[in-house]
């Protein structure tokens, strides 16, 4: 008798178990978002203010203008480099000629002001938000 109980409980807590796991699944599906086509996501990038992803040759030349400013602001990171640079064509979008304010947006989201303090400069915002406007959005 002992056994048959034993053997029921597990089979209880089982059955308890893959029902949770199963309304999660449901819950993780009701709660990712959705799928977008390249369509979509190209409109939403527009509506946002973020242009296409540059040309290979846009790439290089940005990364290139970054470089020459100070190596440690890319340092290898290239990928993230270019995602900066789009949102960062977002703001210049946004804020139009408010020169000061973008220079100061640049240095906090390129993280000089605290990965790189002695060089956040108001000159050296002003040479990353150059390079993001001729290379990576030069329309806004």
């Amino acid at each position: 008798m002992h056994t048959r109980t034993t053997a029921a409980l597990i089979v209880v807590g089982l059955l308890a178990t893959l029902a949770a796991c199963a309304e999660d699944d449901t819950a993780a599906k009701a709660s990712a978002p959705p799928t977008l086509t390249e369509e979509q996501h190209a409109g939403a990038r527009a509506a946002a203010g973020i242009p296409a992803e540059p040309s290979i040759t846009a790439r290089d030349k940005y990364l290139e203008a970054l470089n020459g400013i100070d190596r440690r602001i890319v340092d290898g990171k290239d990928d993230k480099a270019v995602s900066r640079g789009l949102n960062q064509c977002s703001s210049i979008k946004s804020f139009g000629g408010n020169r000061e304010k973008l220079v100061e947006l640049a240095l906090g989201r390129f993280t000089i002001d605290t990965r790189l303090p002695e060089i956040a400069t108001p000159e050296i915002g002003g040479k990353i938000l150059d390079a993001v406007h001729k290379n990576l959005c030069p329309d806004f």
